[in-house]
């Protein structure tokens, strides 16, 4: 039935009728935004408005649902609470919305400003754009409905900022391995290795990229390898590898222990003599991995070196790798690199962060982990780098006469690969000090950028 209206009204004047509140614009009621999405309505003359029916595809309340904590697909018409309390969340919008679907959402632990929510558009567009947005703000809240595959979901609703664009990607962020020691030395730790499949970039936002190198290898004093250098993206570190801890003997004292890192490095080993000095000793303990702790663990620890009677041969312990420890050494024999661990992320599976393997004093040196790590060797012979852009760890050294030691390896350098479908746009800028190379044929639908070296900075 028709609704008359005040006579002679002024500019915004608001008249509320049936729960419904229109504003007068100067030359005609205007019925609020929100309102208008639940009801057809047509106007007679500047003063009566007509209703004529319901339309049939937006219903004038949605269901609230419990709140949710892990990634999910959003149902048409209903709300969601969403806890970002553990970590960035992303909603998926319906795959084949009908007109006048509703999607609600909102902060419900005030923790969007730390972990991200995502709305994903399945396909579909927001606000006409291909992009997901990103609600970056304490308790955020936004309401969608679906117009048309024109401009997709508009926001129609929302508290403390407009929905941003964001880029949905994955990374693989891998620190410097840590350098092996010398002389029946350990080997170095693989560089911390973490990844995500759900890291929400905003588009204008500067992000800090850096790629750790490798530790150096240790000489005869100190013997102990250097830790390698951290790599970031982001918000985003993993910690350098630690270096091996260096040999000890009789005349010298214990053996040093491998230092902590993403993963630890492989510890010393303690070489037994003969005569009026002490002949025996304590080796090196493995340095701890997933140091500072991370969740997941970015990386294990390195294993304890091997103490020997007079006159045997010492040798050091494997350094940790990202998928497993390192290897505790037998008599003469070094201890065996950590494990690293496989990723697609390049669309080709490559294993990355191995530890490197333990130096041995007359023997044989431990094998380097897969992924990298590089060998530990034995009496005359040098051992082998952690390979480059893979984090792995520098395999220590053995000795090429009874009192010269052999300088242990290095650690391989770090990597950072980012990865997300081609239907979000290329990063726009990048800082010159980035070495990089960029790809959408390793994987089929994304854009694959591999950051090999430097510190810089990267902006969509």
């Amino acid at each position: 039935m028709p609704i008359q209206f005040p006579n002679n009204p002024t500019l915004n004047q608001s008249y509320t009728y049936n729960s419904r509140t229109w504003t007068w614009s100067g030359t005609k009621w205007v019925l609020q935004l929100a309102q208008q999405l639940q009801v057809d309505w047509a106007e007679t003359d500047n003063t009566q408005l007509d209703f004529i029916k319901n339309k049939p595809n937006i219903p004038s309340t949605i269901t609230w649902q419990t709140p949710q904590t892990a990634n999910f697909t959003a149902v048409a018409n209903r709300a969601y609470p969403v806890n970002t309390t553990s970590s960035a969340i992303t909603v998926t919008l319906p795959l084949s919305p009908a007109i006048g679907d509703q999607i609600a959402v909102i902060d419900y632990a005030g923790t969007f400003t730390t972990n991200y929510l995502t709305i994903n558009p399945n396909g579909n567009k927001i606000n006409g754009s291909i992009s997901s947005v990103v609600l970056p703000n304490q308790n955020n809240s936004a309401q969608f409905v679906y117009i048309d595959s024109i401009q997709g979901w508009k926001t129609y609703s929302y508290s403390s900022s407009t929905a941003t664009s964001g880029i949905v990607l994955e990374y693989l962020v891998i620190a410097g391995g840590g350098g092996g020691a010398g002389g029946s030395g350990g080997g170095g730790g693989a560089g911390g290795y973490r990844t995500s499949s759900n890291f929400s970039a905003l588009v204008g936002q500067s992000y800090t990229l850096t790629v750790g190198a490798g530790g150096a290898g240790g000489n005869a004093s100190p013997q102990t390898g250097v830790k390698g250098s951290d790599s970031t993206f982001a918000t985003i570190i993993s910690t350098g590898g630690g270096g091996g801890g260096g040999a000890g003997s009789g005349g010298q004292g214990n053996a040093v222990a491998g230092a902590s890192g993403g993963s630890g490095g492989g510890g010393g080993g303690f070489q037994g003599s003969v005569g009026p000095v002490s002949n025996t000793g304590a080796p090196g303990a493995g340095g701890l991995g997933n140091t500072p702790a991370t969740t997941p663990s970015q990386g294990n620890n390195g294993a304890v070196g091997y103490s020997t009677s007079p006159n045997t041969p010492g040798s050091g312990g494997g350094g940790g790798g990202a998928g497993t420890v390192g290897t505790q050494p037998s008599t003469g024999v070094g201890g065996n690199g950590g494990a690293g661990l496989e990723s697609t992320i390049t669309g080709t599976a490559v294993t990355r962060a191995g530890g490197g393997g333990g130096g041995a004093r007359d023997s044989t040196g431990g094998t380097g982990g897969t992924g990298g790590g590089g060998n530990g060797t034995g009496n005359s012979t040098t051992p082998t780098a952690g390979s480059a852009n893979t984090g792995g760890g520098g395999g220590g050294s053995g000795y090429n006469a009874p009192n010269a030691p052999i300088n242990g390896a290095a650690g391989g350098s770090g990597v950072v690969i980012i990865a997300y479908p081609t239907t979000s746009p290329t990063i726009s800028t990048i800082s010159a000090g980035l070495t990089y190379t960029y790809s959408t044929t390793s994987r089929a639908g994304y854009r694959v950028y591999t950051f090999t070296a430097g510190t810089g900075t990267i902006i969509w």
